[in-house]
C-alpha cells in the first residue's frame, strides 16, 4: 500500500462487539492496529463506539450500532496470499483460516478448486465473511485485502453494469480482469460475471452474480465510506450515489444496486477526536437530524457559535 490516504473505507456495524472485533482482527492478521476509538453518547441506540483500525495495512471502521442489521456474504473481503512476495504464503493461510474457524462457519471449504489451488470462504464468529486464497506465480499483483460484492436475487447479473457505474462515478479507476459464465454453468446465465476486479480512486474492488438462491442481500451492516475534503465533494457524490430518498440518514445513503454508503466529512473525524464533552454533545444532536452533511452546520454546532 502507497501512503495515499484511503478514500473508501468499508465500514462494519456490530449489535456490541464493535471493539472487541477490531482487537480480535488486529490480533490475527499481520500489518494491522487499532488506530482510534471514540464514543458518541445519546444515540438512537444508547452510547456508541466508533472504532478505526487497520488489517493487512488497510483501513477500516466499525461502530457498535444496535442489533438493526445482520452480516452477510453480499459484502465478504478477499485476503490474497501471495507465494512471490511471501515464502510462507500457504502456512500464513492456513494459520488464518484456522483462527477465523474460532466460533466461525465454512461456506467453502478451504480446499483446491477449478480457479485456486487454495482457497476457502469463511463466516467469522461475528458473521462478517472473508475469502481466502493463496494467488498464482503469474497473476496481476493485487493488494492483500480486497472488498467484494456479490450479485444476487434482484440484483443478479447487474455486476458489470454496476462496476462500470462505480468507475463512472469515482477517479482513478480502471477495469482489471474479468471472466464471465460459459453456457452449461446453470443456474448462473451465459455471459454474467463469474469474477471481476476493478479500481477507484487506487483501491481494488471484486465484483460478480450469483444465481444460486441467496436468503440475504446488500444491507447496511456493511457499508462503503467515503471521506471527503469539503463539501463540493459530499454534494457530487451523494447526488452520484443516493438513489433511494428513504434510505438517506446521518450521512448514510443506498444505491441503485442497494450497496450502502457513507458520504463523510473529514472533518467530522478530527471534532469527534479533538472535542470537549459539550461539543460532541452538540455535534452529535446536530448529524443525528442530517441526511446529507452540510459541513457548516456541523462546525457551527460543534463551536457553538
Amino acid at each position: 500500500m502507497s501512503m495515499t490516504k484511503q478514500k473508501i473505507v468499508p465500514h462494519l456495524w456490530f449489535n456490541q462487539e464493535a471493539s472487541e472485533a477490531a482487537q480480535f482482527y488486529t490480533s490475527i492478521f499481520p500489518d494491522s492496529k487499532l488506530t482510534n476509538v471514540n464514543t458518541i453518547h445519546d444515540t438512537p441506540s444508547g452510547d456508541s463506539d466508533v472504532v478505526s483500525f487497520q488489517i493487512g495495512g488497510h483501513s477500516f471502521m466499525a461502530i457498535n450500532g444496535g442489533p438493526h442489521f445482520q452480516f452477510n456474504p453480499s459484502i465478504s473481503f478477499f485476503v490474497n496470499f501471495d507465494p512471490s512476495r511471501d515464502p510462507n504464503a500457504r502456512e500464513n493461510l492456513d494459520q488464518l483460516w484456522n483462527d477465523l474457524s474460532q466460533g466461525g462457519t465454512p461456506l467453502m471449504p478451504l480446499q483446491e478448486y477449478p480457479f485456486s489451488k487454495h482457497y476457502g470462504w469463511i463466516q467469522d464468529k461475528y458473521g462478517l465473511t472473508w475469502q481466502l486464497i493463496l494467488r498464482e506465480p503469474d497473476e496481476m499483483e493485487r493488494p492483500f485485502i480486497v472488498p467484494s460484492m456479490m450479485f444476487v436475487q434482484d440484483v443478479y447479473g447487474k455486476a458489470e453494469e454496476a462496476s462500470d457505474f462505480y468507475m463512472s462515478v469515482f477517479n482513478e479507476s480502471k477495469r482489471g480482469e474479468i471472466a464471465r459464465y460459459s453456457a452449461g454453468m446453470e443456474p448462473d446465465q451465459e455471459g454474467t460475471v463469474m469474477y471481476t476486479d476493478f479500481m477507484i480512486e487506487n483501491q481494488w474492488f471484486t465484483a460478480m452474480d450469483s444465481a444460486y438462491p441467496h436468503n440475504f442481500n446488500f444491507n447496511e451492516a456493511i457499508s462503503l465510506l467515503v471521506r471527503c475534503e469539503n463539501q463540493e465533494e459530499i454534494d457530487f457524490y451523494w447526488e452520484k450515489l443516493s438513489s433511494e430518498p428513504s434510505a438517506e440518514q446521518c450521512g448514510w445513503l443506498k444505491d441503485q444496486y442497494g450497496v450502502s454508503w457513507q458520504v463523510w466529512p473529514e472533518v467530522m473525524g478530527e471534532m469527534m477526536t479533538h472535542g470537549t464533552e459539550e461539543q460532541m454533545e452538540r455535534l452529535t444532536k446536530t448529524f443525528l437530524q442530517m441526511k446529507k452533511f452540510n459541513i457548516e452546520k456541523l462546525r457551527e454546532a460543534y463551536t457553538g457559535k
